[in-house]
């Protein structure tokens, strides 16, 4: 079996070395980067499964890498570590294209648990089918673009990741913890009214009626279903 690479970018020389011990210890391949710029830059040439991004470093942070990454449309999980806890900066690192969040310091076994929990949702994921249409709009989940029409619709990360959910079970309803659970991961401010707003986000988006949904069917008392 071979065991997924794991990039770590932290510019604090203890915490990386810390960092890649653990991992290494679990059998993780792991990569490093001291700072954002030549983090980014690994992030692109060597495709890792996983990154781990702290967010305050000097010239290019975590926010802006993690938002680099996503305008490039790569995929790749992210946890983001930082010393910050506020809810307003866990948030932005959502916002830009988090995965899930863990505020420093943390223990050595919530942190592997993150991990084995992001990756198990990577290989859950490969089971959706890259590309969906619905009606005149085609959505790409590998290069995370949309259009209706001819013209491009601007999806945000969760909501690409939303679909990709639905699309894993196609007609069959998904909870609203589970949504919680799989797209936003740990982070324990998010309430289920959180994926109702992003459901009715997505049939703003792509449903002819988005009163009388076609697709984003509503299951009572459950969650959401994607029927195609």
């Amino acid at each position: 079996m071979i065991m997924p690479r794991i990039l770590i970018i932290e510019d604090e020389l203890p915490m990386r070395t810390a960092l890649k011990d653990c991992l290494e210890a679990e059998d993780y391949r792991v990569l490093t980067a001291a700072e954002g710029e030549t983090g980014l830059k690994r992030a692109l040439e060597e495709k890792p499964d996983l990154i781990l991004l702290d967010i305050m470093m000097p010239r290019l942070d975590g926010y802006a890498v993690c938002a680099e990454l996503r305008r490039l449309a790569n995929p790749v999980p992210i946890l983001m570590l930082t010393a910050k806890g506020h809810i307003d900066d866990r948030v932005t690192g959502l916002d830009v294209g988090a995965d899930d969040y863990l505020v420093k310091p943390f223990s050595t076994e919530e942190l592997l648990a993150r991990v084995r929990a992001m990756l198990r949702r990577v290989r859950r994921q490969t089971h959706a089918p890259a590309t969906v249409t619905l009606g005149d709009s085609r959505i790409d989940l590998a290069k995370q673009t949309a259009t209706r029409g001819r013209k491009p619709i601007h999806l945000t990360a969760k909501e690409f990741a939303m679909l990709r959910l639905l699309l894993e079970t196609p007609g069959e309803p998904v909870s609203r913890e589970r949504f919680l659970d799989v797209v936003w991961g740990y982070a324990a401010f998010p309430t289920t009214r959180t994926v109702d707003n992003h459901i009715a986000n997505l049939r703003a988006k792509l449903e002819p009626d988005p009163d009388k949904p076609r697709w984003l069917k509503t299951v009572h008392g459950v969650g959401y279903k994607l029927e195609l």
